[in-house]
C-alpha cells in the first residue's frame, strides 16, 4: 500500500522533470537572451520617433496653457 502511494507521489515528479521542466528552462533562458539584446535598429528608430512627438506635445501643450492662461484665468479652476 506504502508503495502505491510513493509511485503516486513520484510519477508525477519523474514526468514534471522530463518533459516540462527542460522546455520551461529552454524557453527561459531563450527569452532571457533576447532581452539582453537590446533594441533593435527599427525599435530605436520608432522610439526615437515617439520621443519627438511626445516633446512636441509637451510644447503645444504648453503653448495652449499659456493662450488660455492669459484669456480665461479661471480655466483650471472650472470643473
Amino acid at each position: 500500500m506504502d508503495e502505491g502511494i510513493i509511485a503516486m507521489l513520484v510519477m508525477p515528479l519523474v514526468i514534471f522533470m522530463i518533459f516540462v521542466a527542460p522546455i520551461w528552462l529552454i524557453l527561459h533562458y531563450r527569452s532571457k537572451k533576447q532581452v539582453n539584446q537590446g533594441l533593435s535598429v527599427e525599435e530605436q528608430a520608432s522610439l526615437q520617433s515617439l520621443a519627438e512627438q511626445a516633446e512636441k506635445m509637451s510644447d503645444r501643450i504648453q503653448t495652449l496653457e499659456a493662450i488660455l492662461d492669459s484669456e480665461a484665468p479661471e480655466w483650471r479652476y472650472r470643473a
